[in-house]
């Protein structure tokens, strides 16, 4: 496990990627509302013009052209800043999407404080939450090209609906080339029995850095990945949960029906520890500069290491109270 700069931002990967699956398959077509250039995804309109279609900034009726597609024996990937893949067109997606489980996939680019200088309007802190209340429905956020790579396959393969958050610029890599991964199972980045850090996204970043300061108090920090935030990987949260006795969530996203959430619900209903979360709290974003907003919202490595003390000492204490 290590971090590096990568060369490419994820959407180029994106892109590259998604040529590559359409020169095997004829059934792939991508949509886009007016943001190929910030999606990333001009050269596949160049590539495969019979393949692409810009409706224009009309949201909703991109996802009813996708519904049309898939029932059509298409595979379209619809994409669009995070509100607009989401909040502008949540009564789309359930009802011409979701409710027939038809095999269309929808990204999200800058996902949370992703969007910097867009601000509040564009800061959808709350996409994956709206997304996880619909049935059907599939929530993915790779971290980096070499992850994007590995999954990317698999929901194109996957005979589902596909909600895919995509932090466009990003550069950052933080798992070794051709590292495998697969869809619904938590990947293990760092070992440790003594706290786990569950994360998801450009939070993998602050909760590795976190696991380091920990780890030179003598505390010992395993960190989970978290990619598939639904369906729920319960086995292993719950394995980290019983050898490690505390958790702690660390979320691009609102901690209310996200990652926080959902590892909530599989230690309430199963293995109850301390459990905390580290995300937006119930807040609408702003403009600034990821590390700005990060600080703004308390989701640095050195807050995650406050609140992974805070977990862990709740341990002895909650044990005595149910005695």
């Amino acid at each position: 496990m290590y971090r590096m700069a990568n060369k490419k931002e994820l959407r180029q990967i994106y892109a590259e990627l998604l040529l590559e699956m359409a020169e095997k398959d004829e059934r792939i077509v991508v949509l886009e509302a007016d943001l190929m250039k910030a999606t990333g995804t001009t050269p596949f309109k160049e590539r495969y013009p019979d393949r692409f279609i810009d409706v224009g900034v009309a949201e909703a009726n991109m996802m009813g052209v996708s519904a049309g597609l898939a029932v059509a024996g298409k595979i379209p990937f619809a994409h669009s800043f995070t509100p607009f893949a989401t909040r502008r067109v949540l009564d789309q997606i359930a009802i011409s999407i979701a409710y027939a489980k038809l095999n269309a996939k929808i990204g999200g680019t800058d996902p949370g404080v992703t969007a910097e200088l867009n601000g509040g309007t564009h800061m959808s802190v709350e996409d994956a939450g709206l997304i996880r209340g619909i049935p059907n429905m599939m929530i993915v956020e790779p971290a980096d090209g070499v992850q994007l790579k590995s999954l990317l396959p698999q929901i194109a393969a996957v005979d589902n609906p596909v909600y895919m958050r995509l932090a466009r610029k990003s550069k950052d890599q933080y798992f070794e080339q051709d590292t495998e991964f697969e869809l619904g199972k938590i990947y293990e980045l760092r070992s440790g029995n003594d706290v786990t850090i569950i994360c998801s996204g450009i939070l993998i970043k602050n909760s590795l850095e976190a696991a380091e300061l920990l780890g030179k108090e003598g505390i010992h920090a395993r960190v989970l990945n978290m990619h598939t935030l639904k369906p729920v990987d319960s086995e292993t949260i719950i394995k980290a949960a019983k050898e490690t006795g505390a958790v702690v969530t660390a979320e691009n996203h609102s901690i209310i029906n996200g990652w926080g959430s959902a590892v909530s619900e599989v230690l309430t209903e199963s293995y109850p520890v301390p459990l905390e979360r580290i995300g937006i709290r119930d807040h609408f974003g702003e403009v600034g500069l990821t590390d700005f907003l990060l600080k703004k919202y308390k989701m640095t490595a050195e807050d995650i290491v406050d609140t992974a003390k805070k977990a862990i000492s709740r341990k002895g204490r909650e044990n005595d109270n149910h005695r």
